[in-house]
């Protein structure tokens, strides 16, 4: 049974409702559709979803969404307000004309159509039906995300070509006679990957002591024999799926405690690797991990190793399963994060980070951009 329809069922709702933009990542699964406005999705039990959307984009939802489309006029709006002036009863109006007496809602439904919806409805408020869903990827998803990969990679490795290819004076990189900073680096990266078909914000270059700090994203010059995390997520413009991956680099030879830092996490990795497979826990490649670190005088606490060893990617940069103390079993079809990490404040930080598919015996990985500390 579908697992919508189960949740429905174990209920007993008749119907199953959403409302958000199509840059919702629940919304964008649901009715693969995006608009920015936000519309309605529903559900009925055992029967297809539909979206409700303005008579404008009609035909466009025809075209492109994987839901039947109804109007708003088709919904019985208009006539809805000429007696209901408060929008959000109009819509919840609307809504229970469309779907029954008891309805199973997203967590994330706005409170005032909440509470509308529950002047004429029982209502249900769902936990994690989509996200579950949206977790096991079908193949035509894992090929989407591997493409973002692929194009990830091409702009990680022109980042990384700044580095390598800059000059040294005065302390600092320099390219082009002027200083090598992280926002040119990260500006740079970013046109790559629009030109590319994607598009990316926050993209993390911290240099130095910044580095000690997992999402500090950097900025001013970059200098040479320190530890530079460059930590990119892009969404594919036209798919809406991400990737994500973090490489460690430095121009010249850094501090040796950053190349220890930089041994014991490349073998973490692994490590973390070698335990993902379907039925295994994702707090068992976690914990596995923590003792690796463990025997090699590392903490997992507040310094160290100090977030999970991985999180799932889809439709967003960070989305369910866990790879990390609260993991539970890892499934086929899973795309997940594998990303150790070591950070000391005062010396720096390391991280590494591949993605790739949960199978049923091991961890397909779909980074194939090398690690290499010294650029």
């Amino acid at each position: 049974m579908d697992p919508l329809d189960a949740a429905m069922k174990k209920c007993g709702a008749d119907a199953f409702v959403h409302y958000a933009g199509g840059e919702d990542a629940n919304m964008r699964y649901l009715s693969r559709f995006v608009m920015h406005d936000s519309f309605v999705f529903f559900k009925k039990y055992r029967q297809p979803g539909t979206i409700i959307v303005p008579q404008m984009e009609s035909e466009r939802a025809s075209r492109e969404s994987i839901a039947a489309v109804i109007t708003r006029i088709q919904a019985g709006l208009p006539d809805i307000t000429k007696k209901e002036k408060n929008p959000w009863k109009a819509a919840a109006q609307m809504i229970r004309g469309q779907t029954g007496k008891t309805l199973l809602v997203s967590p994330t439904l706005p409170a005032a159509l909440l509470r509308a919806l529950e002047e004429s409805a029982r209502v249900i408020v769902d936990v994690g039906t989509i996200e579950q869903m949206r977790a096991k990827k079908t193949p035509e998803e894992i090929r989407l995300i591997q493409t973002v990969q692929k194009k990830t990679e091409r702009a990680m490795a022109f980042g990384i070509s700044l580095i390598r290819n800059a000059t040294v004076k005065k302390g600092i990189l320099c390219h082009d006679g002027a200083p090598l900073t992280s926002e040119l680096v990260r500006t740079a990266m970013h046109k790559h990957l629009m030109d590319d078909g994607c598009r990316a914000v926050e993209t993390i270059i911290s240099c130095g002591e910044d580095t000690a700090f997992p999402h500090i994203i950097g900025s001013g010059p970059l200098r040479p024999n320190m530890p530079i995390v460059i930590d990119m997520f892009p969404e594919d413009e036209t798919t809406g799926y991400y990737a994500d991956m973090t490489r460690t680099v430095s121009k010249g030879k850094p501090d040796q405690q950053i190349t220890d830092m930089y041994a014991a996490v490349k073998e973490a990795q692994q490590i973390g690797i070698s335990h993902i497979k379907a039925g295994v826990p994702g707090a068992d490649a976690h914990t596995a991990v923590v003792d690796y670190f463990k025997s090699r005088g590392y903490e997992s606490d507040t310094r160290g190793f100090i977030h999970n060893l991985g999180h799932g990617v889809g439709l967003q940069v960070h989305e369910f399963p866990t790879v990390g103390p609260a993991g539970g079993a890892l499934k086929t079809g899973f795309v997940v994060t594998v990303e150790p990490g070591l950070y000391y404040p005062g010396v720096g930080g390391v991280r590494l980070e591949d993605m790739g598919a949960v199978r049923a015996g091991k961890f397909v990985d779909f980074t194939k951009f090398e690690e290499e500390l010294i650029v």
